[in-house]
């Protein structure tokens, strides 16, 4: 007795093959496939490879609408070459490691600092598959497939949506020389910002870290005090930066990264410490506040003593005035 064949192969390959029970049943017709007389005949011979591999010739065949010859796919199968494909995968594992840099930066924002090299590396990919290398026909119709082939345009829209978080990030303030690597200004600032909260965190070792009672935090309002103002001057300093360069576009800021470690620093020392500068400059601040609010009643009190002067010299006593008109009398008499 012959071994029986496996199960599930053949299960699969009728699975495959059952839309092509009508073209089977043409060719039968037309007397191309010589089955046995008898039905186990006609299924045994139906299952064996060699008939499969006729039938897929012949189905490829009617779908090209010509005679049988040598097996290759239609022109317009949606297939890529494989320079294509290879441009597609690059995009495809830089643009995964990128979204995961991304994500992992969100909080606290560190997306500017860490995750530059990978967006300038997205950016390349998508520019080796958007432009035409020499204006070769294979450049062109790569581009084509991968980016105008249907109407999702996932990588056209994957590309667009790390461009925009950039750009709203505004990642470009902090990096120089084509955005490949930090700014000196921005190195300078994170360097102040992670001494500053390693001060936080070295004066509050000695301290409990329960959140019900009250803490005192003065060691390190005192301790932090010219860490915390160094970082402040250079935030403001930046800022005042950031808007000489950007006269034409007003409300611009900084870039994400910054700002957020200026954010957590201004909470953490005003809220959670309960601590405060003092401004250096109260006194003369003081003293020109009361200069000014004095200087209107000055002007009145002087506008005052002016006018009674005045009135003086005008009015004349009323012994002298009759006197005179008496003298004027005797004169016109004689």
């Amino acid at each position: 007795m012959e071994p029986v064949p496996t199960v599930a192969p053949r299960r699969s390959s009728l699975l495959r093959w059952l839309p092509l029970v009508p073209l089977l049943w043409a060719r039968l017709a037309l007397g191309a496939l010589p089955f046995a007389g008898s039905p186990h005949g006609v299924f045994a011979d139906l299952w064996s490879e060699p008939r499969l591999l006729e039938v897929e010739d012949l189905t490829l065949s009617l779908m090209r609408g010509g005679a049988l010859g040598p097996l290759s796919l239609p022109p317009d199968l949606p297939d890529l070459d494989p320079e294509c494909r290879e441009m597609l995968l690059d995009f495809a594992n830089s643009s995964a490691e990128l979204t995961g840099c991304l994500v992992r930066s969100a909080r606290p924002v560190r997306l500017c600092q860490t995750c530059y090299p990978l967006f300038q590396l997205v950016a390349g990919k998508m520019n080796n598959i958007s432009r035409a290398v020499g204006n070769t026909s294979e450049s062109q119709s790569c581009a084509r497939s991968l980016l105008m082939a249907d109407r999702m345009q996932i990588v056209v829209v994957l590309s667009e949506f790390f461009n925009t978080t950039w750009q709203e990030a505004n990642c470009a303030n902090c990096l120089t020389n084509n955005s490949e690597e930090l700014s000196n200004t921005t190195v300078s600032f994170l360097n102040l910002f992670n001494q500053t909260l390693t001060c936080f965190e070295s004066n509050l070792q000695g301290s409990t870290h329960s959140l019900l009672p009250p803490k005192n935090y003065s060691e390190v309002c005192k301790s932090c005090r010219e860490k915390y103002k160094n970082l402040s001057s250079l935030y403001s300093e930046m800022q005042k930066m950031n808007e000489l360069e950007n006269k034409a576009e007003p409300g611009t800021h900084l870039c994400i990264d910054v700002e957020d470690a200026m954010n957590i620093t201004r909470k953490l020392w005003s809220r959670t410490f309960n601590c405060s500068v003092p401004c250096s400059d109260t006194v003369p601040v003081i003293a020109v506040s009361v200069f000014i609010l004095f200087l209107p009643v000055v002007f009145y009190l002087s506008s005052f003593l002016h006018s009674e002067q005045k009135k003086r010299k005008l009015i004349l006593p009323k012994r002298l005035k009759s006197s005179t008109s008496f003298a004027h009398i005797q004169e016109n008499s004689n």
